[in-house]
């Protein structure tokens, strides 16, 4: 089925429960790369029941083990749209925060789509999904929002303009950067989190599109520039997160080294990061707003 507009922006899902417990948050942050070094105690409290601290970016990938949101329209009338998923690319992702994220937890999970914009055919569409975390009292815990470039969803009609636009970070030398080499395996560990793509796994399969190897997860990577933001920060102090955004710009391979260079703007961090082996930029306009 193609893209239906405007029908695609009354789509939403069903509420669903999500239950997590610490060993979740303990799971995610070692697949990011937290606990490399079992003698740092500040990396530690994120890998260790003790006084344990969840990484603000683990919200992205918790509400995995519940499946894909199935959604539907809210008319009798409704023509449901539907993207070639084997063409889609995540494009970027950005999490709101209004209270730091707890380490175990039941919430409510439910996604919409807001945003549908037509590139042209044969340019592809950017489809903009909304998903909120509220908690058993009914109160807002996070805001999620992520884009996707469906690369072969052109042409649907929708409009042109009103993409969400990037973040731009300042054209000065970074102020800081941060460096975390990735291992070899790592994606076979981040993918117990509930993505289980083989493309990060099977190495026939990532031949076949186009790799000489397994990548890594994109919001490992989204994970890892948030890990970047709190060592900045030298306390790593998570509640001191309000959101962090980023736009995916290249793979990158488990094994590479990743540089992060960040520049402080009193409470706003802009960041990109890049595969220094490789020199190539893996994400682009990133942006940390930070409570004061």
């Amino acid at each position: 089925m193609p893209i239906y507009y405007p029908d695609i922006l009354e789509e939403k899902s069903k509420p669903k429960t999500l239950t997590y417990t610490e060993k979740d948050v303990m799971l995610y942050a070692l697949g990011i790369g937290f606990g490399d070094d079992p003698m740092d105690e500040t990396e530690l409290a994120f890998v260790y029941e003790k006084n344990l601290k969840a990484v603000p970016t683990a919200a992205t990938v918790l509400h995995a083990s519940i499946g894909r949101p199935q959604m539907a329209g809210s008319r009798s009338d409704h023509r449901l749209s539907s993207v070639n998923y084997a063409m889609i690319v995540h494009g970027e992702q950005k999490i709101e925060l209004r209270r730091p994220l707890p380490t175990s937890g039941v919430f409510t999970i439910a996604t919409r789509t807001i945003g549908a914009f037509d590139k042209g055919a044969g340019r592809g569409a950017v489809i903009v999904n909304e998903t909120i975390w509220s908690d058993e009292a009914g109160d807002k815990i996070a805001t999620l929002t992520g884009t996707i470039f469906a690369r072969g969803d052109g042409g649907f009609g929708g409009p042109i303009e009103g993409a969400p636009q990037p973040h731009a970070v300042p054209s000065r030398a970074p102020d800081k950067t941060v460096e975390f080499t990735t291992r070899p395996g790592q994606a076979l560990l981040y993918r117990l989190n509930g993505d289980r793509n083989p493309l990060h796994a099977d190495p026939e399969v990532a031949r076949r599109a186009g790799f000489d190897r397994p990548i890594l997860h994109g919001l490992c990577t989204y994970g890892i520039t948030c890990r970047a933001v709190l060592k900045a920060l030298r306390d790593y102090d998570p509640e001191r997160i309000l959101s962090h955004q980023v736009r995916f710009s290249s793979p990158v391979l488990p094994g590479d080294t990743i540089a992060v260079d960040l520049w402080r703007d009193g409470d706003v961090v802009s960041f990109e990061a890049r595969a220094t082996e490789r020199g190539v930029t893996v994400i682009k306009n990133g942006k940390t707003v930070l409570r004061s």
